[in-house]
């Protein structure tokens, strides 16, 4: 059975992210701008609870198709109900449950979102996804990904990452990580519930995560054909990769 490393803390992940979807979202509507005169379909990877998958079919008409891939059950769950309770994306989103190495690609992809997921890929699958993806992608299309950080392995002391009320409950998200590889670190997080400030739980996680920074990042899209730039606040770590022969050039 596969390994969800989201299994004990997918019930806080989607109200932790809220804060830096609203951020993210308007990012990823100007990388996705120009795509909808693109033939294809949209397909996001880890789509998560789908956050993304909504700012995406915000940002283009209705008739563009989207593949969302989430393999984590618990996850999956928040994005089918966040789906569903859309009549707008019933119609145009289809949920897998594979993983970015297995489920079946469309053809022709209009845009490919890797958001806040790639770090789940060692070096060997990146190489492999970008093989799948680079040969579909259709012209005048896009992947769109961001690089959290950090960038190379670091330690990441203690942060509050979200703190948030619901009704009477207080909801908290700690991180911290440490180097533990070339190329990786382990992410612990840590999930409170608390009532006037007294925990009432507390779930606690870790998990590898594969750095790289940008210059890495163009090298390994480069062997594929894509060339890589910039995108959006400098802050999000968010880029945009297209086939090399539309002329884009990465910027370092």
């Amino acid at each position: 059975m596969m390994n969800d490393p989201y299994e004990r803390s997918a019930e806080y992940i989607d109200i932790m992210i809220a804060d830096a979807w609203d951020a993210f979202a308007p990012s990823l509507a100007e990388a996705l701008g120009g795509v909808d005169a693109v033939e294809g379909t949209i397909v996001d990877l880890g789509a998560g609870s789908g956050r993304g998958v909504r700012a995406a079919c915000a940002a283009l008409p209705d008739d563009s198709p989207v593949l969302a891939v989430e393999p984590s059950p618990a996850l999956r769950a928040v994005l089918l109900a966040r789906v569903h309770e859309d009549a707008r994306l019933r119609r145009r989103v289809t949920v897998d449950s594979g993983d970015a190495l297995n489920t079946p690609l469309p053809d022709s992809i209009r845009a490919l979102l890797a958001m806040n997921m790639i770090g789940h890929l060692p070096p060997g699958q990146r190489q492999e996804l970008w093989a799948r993806v680079a040969p579909r992608l259709a012209p005048g299309g896009r992947v769109i990904l961001n690089l959290a950080p950090p960038t190379t392995p670091a330690h990441v002391p203690p942060s509050l990452m979200a703190n948030l009320a619901m009704g009477d409950l207080t909801y908290e998200g700690w991180a911290s990580a440490e180097p533990s590889g070339d190329h990786q670190i382990t992410w612990h997080m840590t999930y409170r519930t608390l009532r006037q400030g007294r925990p009432l739980s507390e779930v606690t996680v870790e998990y590898a995560w594969w750095v790289l920074d940008e210059p890495e990042l163009a090298r390994e899209l480069a062997e594929h054909g894509l060339s890589l730039r910039p995108a959006g606040q400098p802050d999000l770590g968010l880029y945009v990769a297209s086939l090399a022969s539309e002329g884009s050039e990465f910027k370092g």
